[in-house]
């Protein structure tokens, strides 16, 4: 009885790797016939687009001259020339911090306040 229960056990390890190993053969013949496009390759496409327009705002930004708000005289200047207008500026710190507390008055809108009696 022990020799026909070593012959069952052996025969079902053969057949579990031999149906494994069929298995394994079939997994690989797909894997290399059918070449599926990845699942966000076109979102990747997006993403790399944007940030290449993202990158590009900034360099505009930095780098040309506008005026953000005529009103209140605020413009915007290359990142170069702010910094060496800046560094001027404040060779004379107690000059360049009351410009400052000026021009920033002059920008802030004045809130309206109304008192309840």
């Amino acid at each position: 009885m022990s020799i026909e229960r070593t012959n069952r056990a052996t025969a079902a390890a053969l057949g579990f790797l031999t149906v494994a190993g069929i298995f394994a053969v079939l997994a690989v013949a797909v894997k290399l016939t059918l070449n599926a496009p990845a699942i966000d390759a076109d979102r990747a496409a997006q993403r790399s687009q944007a940030l290449a327009e993202i990158h590009a705002a900034e360099e505009t930004t930095l780098t040309t001259t506008a005026v953000i708000d005529s009103k209140h005289g605020v413009v915007r200047l290359p990142i170069d020339t702010a910094l060496a207008l800046a560094a001027h500026k404040w060779q004379n710190p107690s000059a360049a911090r009351a410009d400052l507390n000026a021009r920033a008055e002059k920008s802030v809108t004045p809130v309206k306040t109304e008192t309840f009696e």
